[in-house]
């Protein structure tokens, strides 16, 4: 018998409906999954912008119908995607002050993502101008700095990161999370990723599987996140699923096979506890053992 638990978890990166592309569970529902597997947090994600307000009702929904002794707590956060202005600092403050806990780059308004989509990609966001990052990501740095919340680099180009990273770092950003650098679409080298934890302390998230195109089908990266663990150390990645999408696996059983297959890899389940709940709630500001 497995000795993986879903007690506890945090996942950091689940997207669900309402959404322009159909998702497996409503906010409502992966909030009734959680609560099922006695999960501690779950943040989720939408392309179209804000969901903080959308995870406020649902722990609103969670307390009425489980009582206040749940355990457990939706976030959400902020991405600069054209929807919401780009780099928009105003934004993001208001995102912040209704509790955003990550604040993403642009994810289908990155120059990178238009690019591997075989569409223009000066029709993108500009992140990066003369090797220094534009005045508004300053303002925008400055805003996650003061809230003390997570950044997310989402679909920008390793050759963005590395100055993003830099400069979030001089403008006194401590928590930067490196979004899903296997997939194709940003497509880190374990080179990338090797010197990114050691230089700047980064989080690497590995998530369960990536979309390798239009009517691909997923590819499953935990061959390859259990190899980058070895490579590049525990310490610095964290297990989430990117999940929600309805070819996949719902999302407890993908969070389940995952760590599940880590442990059978020879990760050690104390090591799956650091990556699964330890970092991720340093990120969310979460007092470890809260979930007890």
């Amino acid at each position: 018998m497995s000795r993986v638990s879903l007690k506890g978890i945090c996942d950091m990166h689940v997207h669900t409906n309402p959404d322009l592309r159909l998702r497996a569970y409503s906010d409502l529902e992966l909030a009734d999954a959680a609560v099922r597997v006695g999960a501690r947090a779950i943040v989720i994600k939408s392309h179209m912008g804000f969901t903080v307000n959308r995870a406020e009702i649902a722990n609103e929904y969670v307390r009425k119908v489980y009582g206040e002794n749940t355990g457990f707590t939706m976030y959400g956060g902020v991405v600069m995607n054209k929807v919401i202005g780009g780099v928009n600092p105003e934004a993001v403050e208001k995102g912040l002050k209704l509790g955003a806990k990550e604040i993403w780059l642009p994810t289908q308004s990155a120059r990178r993502h238009l690019e591997k989509m075989g569409q223009n990609p000066l029709d993108g966001i500009e992140l990066v101008r003369d090797g220094k990052v534009i005045p508004e990501l300053k303002d925008v740095f400055n805003l996650i700095r003061d809230y003390d919340v997570a950044l997310g680099t989402a679909h920008v180009s390793p050759e963005e990161a590395f100055v993003i990273v830099e400069a979030a770092r001089d403008a006194g950003v401590k928590k930067i999370v490196i979004t899903h650098p296997e997939w194709w679409v940003c497509d880190y080298s374990i080179e990338d990723q090797i010197r990114l934890v050691k230089d700047y302390d980064v989080i690497l998230e590995r998530c369960y599987a990536q979309n390798m195109g239009k009517g691909k089908p997923y590819h499953l990266n935990l061959k390859e996140n259990a190899e980058l663990i070895k490579e590049v150390g525990y310490e610095h990645v964290m297990v989430d699923t990117d999940g929600g999408q309805t070819e996949n696996p719902d999302w407890e059983t993908e969070m389940y096979e995952y760590m599940h297959y880590l442990l059978e890899y020879g990760i050690p389940i104390e090591h799956i506890y650091h990556m699964t709940k330890t970092i991720p709630y340093r990120l969310l500001g979460i007092t470890e053992g809260s979930e007890e």
